[in-house]
Parts: C-alpha cells; structure tokens; sequence
C-alpha cells in the first residue's frame, strides 16, 4: 500500500474540530512544522493537543506556538507549557491545562500504543498533581472552575505510586528523517523523542519526511510502517 501524499493538505483531510492529536518534537527537535501549518491552514478549532512543550510565544513563530497563538487549542495536555500567549488564554478561561511530568507524559503514550489499562508510577505522588487541586481550567471571572481529582494511589515497597492512564488520541503528527512508500520510517538523532510514541499511540499517524526512498533497509526502520497511515515530504525552503 501505497502511504506516500503529495501535500500535506491532502494528509490532514479527516483531520475535524475537537480532535485529540499527538504532536512529536523536544523544543525545536523533530516538530512536524509543515503538518502543523497546514493544520492551521484548514482551520480546525478546539483541538485538545498532547506534545511535549507549546513554543516559546514568539511572532510569527511556526509549531505548536502557532496553534496556540491562533487559538486553536481548547485543552493542551504537556510538561513544559512555557509559551506566554498560553497563559495568557489559560488565566482566562479559554483553555484548559493537563500537566503532566516529561516522564509519565512518554509512558502514558507509551501504554496507549502497547494497549495497556494504565501504570503506577511515584512520579508526581505527594504533589498536587497526585494529591487534587490543580486547577485545570479558570472560569471567565478569574477563578478556579475545574480542578484535578485525586489519583489513586498505592503504596509498593514502602513507597507511595500513583496510577497514571494510558493516552490515545485521535491523530499523531510526526516527523522523521527518512520514510518509504509502506510508511516506514527512520528518525535522525535526537529528533527520534517522542515521535514514535506519539505514533503508536494513536488512531490515525501522519508523517512528514525529509527524505522519501523506494524503501527502507529493515536494520533502518525505527517505527514500522503498520503504525503508519500516510506519509509527506518535508516542503524544501526557497534557496535564498
């Protein structure tokens, strides 16, 4: 089966309003910026976005810091929500916050693509995230409207564990290095990050590549091609 797209466009056409998507990326490594512009560019609104971090709220900046800016976003669940134009939505009521530890966030996706119920981890046990009361979302007036719920917990060893549930979102967007037509693909150095748990995770995976070969050599699959529902070429810059 032929996965290859010849826009990015043509790969995010079920992609609808309050869908949950995974986006791959560490800061500025391995973010699928041509999939996220053209995401924005069919303007879909209330998006609940799963991701590492949300951009750094620059102008003009491309990402999930576009996504944000654009308001495009209704629940953002993350680790590092660092972006100012995101506090400045969350402190007004108009998106709602799920933060979550780098590690639980990778496991959590992690267990929704190797179908598991759910994992205790003492990551975030005896915080606020575990014990109740993080406010998730304000109401219009300033106040807390919604606050996080106690976790379960249990005590293993002598010490406190905190049980986490799995992620699956609707779509992943992901960017590898190197992709064939079956949708393997191949991730460059520390760009590999959260992609390939993004992709597991969810229902619908779509790829954007630098690189597009007949096929891959197995030893150079990271992600098979199973996890894979449509692929695109990175968009080369003009030469300046």
């Amino acid at each position: 089966m032929d996965k290859i797209r010849p826009k990015a466009a043509d790969a995010l056409d079920s992609v609808h309003n309050g869908a949950s998507i995974a986006i791959g990326g560490f800061g500025q490594s391995g973010v699928p910026l041509d999939l996220i512009d053209a995401l924005c560019d069919r303007d879909v609104r209330g998006l609940h976005i799963i991701a590492n971090n949300g951009g750094r709220g620059l102008p003009g900046e491309r990402g999930i810091g576009r996504l944000l800016a654009e308001n495009r976003v209704s629940r953002f669940s993350c680790s590092f929500p660092v972006n100012p134009a995101f506090f400045e939505r969350y402190f007004s009521g108009e998106v709602e916050i799920e933060l979550v530890p780098q590690g639980t966030l990778a496991e959590r996706l992690r267990a929704g693509g190797s179908g598991i119920g759910g994992f205790y981890t003492p990551t975030a046990a005896g915080t606020v995230l575990a014990d109740g009361g993080f406010v998730v979302r304000y109401g219009k007036n300033g106040e807390p409207e919604k606050t996080l719920a106690q976790k379960e917990r249990r005590v293993i060893d002598g010490r406190t564990y905190v049980l986490e549930s799995p992620l699956r979102p609707d779509f992943a967007l992901v960017k590898a290095h190197r992709a064939d037509r079956y949708g393997n693909l191949r991730f460059r150095l520390g760009a590999r990050n959260f992609n390939p748990l993004a992709a597991m995770a969810a229902k619908t995976t779509i790829a954007q590549a630098d690189q597009i070969a007949a096929a891959l050599d197995p030893d150079d699959i990271h992600l098979p091609g199973p996890f894979v529902d449509r692929v695109v070429a990175t968009e080369l810059e003009p030469a300046r």
